[in-house]
């Protein structure tokens, strides 16, 4: 029988390489928004939640996969009528991913957010669903178990269901999009931030960029964000700190090409978001690569 974890608040991963929860609650809090180090493959068996990724709005469905890449904040709001919400959800490091892969096969595809059409959302057919949920069962009960070759067996069915997912995404007929929604006017502000979040930003300049008051723009960013513009602005500004320095950029390096005007600030900020200074990030990030590649 498979049994579920107990609720677990945290979003960062205490293995190396690769973690799987299994999760059911009757009555869940909504979750900040936020983002990882890591990718996160969503899937849910039962509830009524809806997910917020950058600017698009998904209504999560049983059955439905959802990807989300390390650079795409995001939350989950889960409906008060709902019932039992119940979800496997997978977490995989950058180098597991990329040791798991091969010259002609990319696991990390389709959470690319330059793929045609690009979707976190996907609809599994009816017919597919049966053997995802074998995969997900097959792995929990690996990841839990410490009989012989589970180490083996573990990596073996996270690639093949990693394998599954990414051939799911190929062969989406556009079902997923349609159950996207997003506000033009937040998708655009995000747009913007996104892009020019190295330069100084603020409430009124994107206000002028989106051709409305800052008063009306404030209102629906935070209606459909569950943030503030201020709020989204920083958090896009440390998460792409977060991913300079750990592809090896110096923090006196990454701060100005993140926007913030001077190191204190982004020191005091980054401590504040994560819990560790910038420089400590670096050198931590550093050491494990050096350990990976002995």
């Amino acid at each position: 029988m498979i049994h579920p974890q107990k609720f677990d608040p945290r979003q960062v991963m205490i293995r190396p390489d690769f973690e799987l929860q299994f999760k059911r609650d009757a009555h869940l809090q909504d979750v900040q928004l936020h983002h990882h180090d890591f990718y996160e493959v969503y899937y849910l068996l039962s509830g009524n939640v809806t997910y917020t990724v950058e600017s698009r709005l998904y209504r999560v469905m049983p059955g439905d996969l959802l990807l989300i890449n390390p650079r795409e904040l995001h939350q989950v709001c889960i409906r008060p009528e709902m019932s039992v919400y119940e979800r496997y959800t997978l977490w995989v490091a950058p180098h597991l991913l990329q040791r798991l892969s091969s010259p002609s096969t990319d696991l990390a595809h389709c959470f690319d957010p330059g793929r045609s059409n690009y979707s976190n959302l996907f609809k599994v057919k009816p017919n597919d669903q049966t053997g995802i949920q074998r995969l997900f069962e097959s792995l929990w009960q690996e990841y839990n178990s410490s009989a012989y070759g589970a180490d083996l067996l573990r990596e073996s069915l996270l690639s093949q269901l990693l394998v599954e997912v990414n051939r799911i995404a190929d062969q989406d007929d556009g079902r997923s999009r349609e159950n996207a929604r997003s506000s033009p006017l937040v998708a655009a502000a995000v747009e913007y931030v996104n892009s020019h979040y190295s330069e100084p930003l603020s409430l009124d300049l994107l206000a002028e960029q989106c051709f409305v008051s800052k008063y009306h723009l404030s209102h629906e960013f935070n209606r459909q964000m569950g943030t503030s513009v201020h709020r989204y602005i920083l958090k896009k500004r440390l998460l792409n700190a977060r991913w300079l320095l750990a592809k090896g950029l110096s923090p006196s390096q990454v701060y100005n090409r993140c926007g913030f005007g001077d190191y204190t600030g982004f020191y005091r900020a980054f401590r504040a978001e994560y819990g560790i200074a910038p420089k400590e990030y670096f050198l931590s990030v550093q050491a494990g690569s050096t350990d990976q590649r002995e």
